[in-house]
């Protein structure tokens, strides 16, 4: 029977992971930072060696954007270091690795989807600590798939949700419109790991669902969807004064699953409109 062991297994990804293989031959190992640190290299040694797992599916981080531009070190370790820590382990132990990583490993200055062989440049703390995590991931693990994914959601805290809560209480919201990126459900995820990670496809992807739009024009499309009449008001981006730095264009062509694989994600859109069909 294959072993999953998943690190931050109550996240969005984490229980989207967990339904996504229900029914299967699989026993899953379930972790989050109430049962395992990350970045107590001992720690994550002691329970690899004893569960011995097939595959490792990092899915914790420090995904608080704005709040790892105070907290540098607390998200360096659960960034990076939990990264490191895990691909030693699964090195040692002969698990491939999933590494979850990001489209803010990316500046956004451009002016095309980035591919996966494009130079990173993140302008943010949370972009530069999981840049770090994937570098670990590159010199730690024998096997491993780093995915890069954005602007997801899923069971859990999100935009989408997020957006229909203040649509009871708001005739109109305010939104940025000036940066560009792709929502992108869990559970397309979820399938797109459940494809690689039986196979020796190793490297690094890009795993989005297809199509773009800025923040302001999902939330048009949540409310078009929900059947909510609430407006949006399009903002800048220096208009919503963020602390930590986004970046503008963060779209990501998923290439090398396109030029490797039969697999496609599905379109935004159509990902939503599944999801909203759980939720509404």
């Amino acid at each position: 029977m294959k072993k999953l062991l998943i690190t931050g297994c109550n996240g969005q990804l984490g229980r989207a992971l967990n339904r996504e293989y229900e029914g299967e031959q699989t026993e899953i190992i379930n972790t989050d930072l109430d049962s395992l640190d990350v970045a107590d290299l001992d720690a994550v040694m002691a329970l690899v060696r004893q569960t011995r797992p097939d595959v490792i599916m990092n899915c914790g981080a420090m995904t608080a954007v704005d709040l790892c531009e105070t907290e540098y070190d607390k998200a360096f370790l659960a960034n990076a270091i939990g990264p490191r820590n895990l691909s030693i382990a699964a090195r040692e132990t002969g698990a491939k690795l999933v590494q979850l990583s990001t489209d803010y490993v990316f500046s956004g200055d451009g002016t095309r989807p980035y591919v996966e062989t494009d130079q990173p440049g993140p302008v943010s703390v949370y972009g530069s600590t999981k840049l770090a995590g994937e570098q670990f991931v590159r010199d730690f693990a024998d096997r491993y798939f780093i995915i890069r994914t954005a602007w997801l959601y899923g069971e859990g805290k999100n935009f989408v949700g997020t957006m229909l809560r203040l649509a009871g209480t708001n005739d109109r919201v305010r939104v940025v419109g000036d940066q560009i990126g792709t929502p992108t459900s869990a559970v397309e995820l979820a399938r797109l790991i459940h494809m690689l990670e039986p196979g020796e496809n190793y490297g690094i992807f890009h795993g989005t669902c297809e199509g773009f739009c800025s923040w302001a024009d999902f939330a048009v499309e949540i409310f078009r969807q929900a059947g909510k009449s609430t407006g949006v008001e399009y903002i800048t981006t220096e208009e919503f004064a963020a602390p930590a730095k986004r970046p503008a264009y963060s779209v990501l062509d998923n290439q090398m699953l396109r030029l490797t694989t039969d697999y496609r994600m599905a379109d935004w859109k159509e990902a939503l409109t599944a999801y909203m069909r759980t939720i509404l």
